[in-house]
């Protein structure tokens, strides 16, 4: 078991590396990783279909009830309260605004060239929207997210900046390069 142990949940604003981190970290853990997103939408061709609560909740109990796991997502909503609570180790990354909207363009573009995969079309709608999700956690999201992460304080890494995830991971385990 590594330092950070076996059940990781990622929590970040667009933008903010979760994917990423949340891959080398399942491959690393040798685990399966989760987004959020993937919980609460069924993915289909003729577009995305929100599952019912009902379900989405049998779905994160499923996940969570397994020995290991990385959950990602930037959902911060009473439902994403039991893979909180079963989580080792809960990462909030924060990098600057900055980082995070050159991300989602640089992001954006490589959907576009399909050089990255999406789970959603690529489209400027989308993009406006992930705008308009980076504005909304500048104003209220990150003091959303705090709020409900204080009841959890002990087991909550923050994130900031690239130097702060290699301290993290110097610590731990890890000595792979993980950039987010």
């Amino acid at each position: 078991m590594n330092s950070l142990g076996q059940k990781i949940h990622i929590i970040g604003p667009v933008g903010s590396g979760k994917t990423t981190l949340a891959k080398k970290l399942a491959l690393l853990n040798q685990c399966d990783y989760f987004e959020l997103d993937n919980i609460v939408w069924i993915r289909s061709e003729d577009g995305d279909i929100r599952r019912t609560e009902n379900d989405r909740d049998l779905l994160l109990q499923q996940i969570i009830n397994n020995k290991k796991w990385v959950i990602e997502g930037a959902h911060y909503q009473p439902w994403t309260a039991p893979s909180l609570e079963s989580a080792d180790c809960i990462i909030y990354l924060e990098p600057s605004y900055f980082t995070r909207i050159y991300r989602v363009n640089k992001r954006f573009i490589k959907q576009l060239l399909k050089i990255e995969q999406a789970n959603y079309k690529p489209t400027f709608q989308m993009l406006r929207k992930m705008f308009e999700w980076s504005d909304f956690h500048e104003q209220k999201g990150k003091y959303l997210i705090q709020e409900m992460l204080d009841t959890y304080q002990e087991k909550v890494i923050l994130i900031q900046s690239n130097k702060d995830l290699k301290r993290l991971l110097d610590q731990s385990y890890l000595t792979q390069d993980v950039s987010v």
